[in-house]
């Protein structure tokens, strides 16, 4: 949506602060995951951006990126959410034995540390009030970058879940 975040302003006193937006409704969406090397626990960020709702099959476009880039059996952490439940992305974590599923219990964000990337590009991203899709998929996207890079953001977001890491 363009309806902005407000994070935190200031006015002078007396002054309400008036942020400008267009009450337009159009949307990026984005998929997104937090990876983990077994031996060397480099972290890595993937993710991609649409303009509508995720569907299924772009779940699993996903997935297959992911598998491209990652070796061996892996364990794939999400949440209830019903793109995951769908039928199609059963179909295919049931043909793609590499992919271990387990999922969060209800409601239990505290735990995902993906969510926690999450709250760290809505900081970066609050109070900017974008007229356009263009340069709001461009700051979503230098966001995550950013965030991407840096293993101790990464690593920050990990430690910070309330999942028993070894």
């Amino acid at each position: 949506m363009l309806i902005p975040t407000v994070g935190r302003t200031w006015a002078p006193v007396g002054q309400t602060p008036i942020l400008r937006h267009s009450y337009r409704r159009d949307k990026v969406s984005v998929i997104s995951a937090l990876t983990v090397a077994p031996r060397r626990r480099r972290l890595g960020l993937y993710f991609d951006l649409h303009g509508h709702n995720i569907t299924g099959s772009e779940v699993i476009t996903f997935l297959r990126q992911l598998l491209r880039h990652l070796r061996g059996p892996s364990v794939l952490l999400w949440d209830g959410g019903t793109i995951h439940r769908r039928r199609d992305v059963q179909a295919f974590l049931q043909r793609h034995r590499r992919l271990a599923v387990h999922r969060f219990p209800g409601y239990a964000p505290e735990l995902n540390p993906d969510e926690l990337v999450w709250t760290k590009a809505k900081q970066e991203l609050a109070n900017s009030a974008h007229q356009d899709l263009v340069p709001l998929t461009l700051h979503v996207v230098r966001s995550l970058q950013r965030i991407g890079r840096s293993q101790s953001l990464l690593r920050s977001c990990i430690d910070a879940s309330e999942l028993p890491w070894s």
